[in-house]
C-alpha cells in the first residue's frame, strides 16, 4: 500500500470518527435519580433539571439527588462514547 492510500484512508477514518463524535454530542442523555431528571447533551452541558416533588424541604438532599443524576447521564455519555468510538482505538490520539 503507498503512502497516499495510507493518508487517503487516514483521512477517511477521521472525517468519520467526527461525524460520530457530533452525533454524540447532539444526542441527549437523560440521568435519574430518585424524583430528578437532568437532560445532559452528548457534549456533557446540561440542558434542563426536573424535580418532581414539589415540597421538598430538605435542601442538602436535593442536592446530593442532583449530582446522582448528573453523574448517572455522564457516566451514559462516556459509555455511548466508548461504545461508538471505541472501534477506532488509538487510530489518531488526542482527536477528542
Amino acid at each position: 500500500m503507498n503512502m497516499q492510500a495510507i493518508m487517503k484512508q487516514a483521512q477517511a477514518m477521521q472525517k468519520e470518527m467526527i461525524k460520530t463524535k457530533e452525533e454524540i454530542d447532539n444526542t441527549e442523555f437523560i440521568g435519574t435519580s430518585s424524583f430528578v431528571k437532568v437532560y445532559v447533551m452528548g457534549n456533557k452541558k446540561v440542558n434542563k433539571i426536573e424535580i418532581s416533588e414539589s415540597d421538598i424541604d430538605d435542601n442538602e438532599l436535593l442536592c446530593d439527588v442532583i449530582t446522582v443524576a448528573i453523574n448517572n447521564a455522564m457516566d451514559q455519555i462516556d459509555a455511548e462514547i466508548e461504545r461508538k468510538m471505541g472501534k477506532y482505538g488509538n487510530s489518531l490520539p488526542g482527536l477528542f
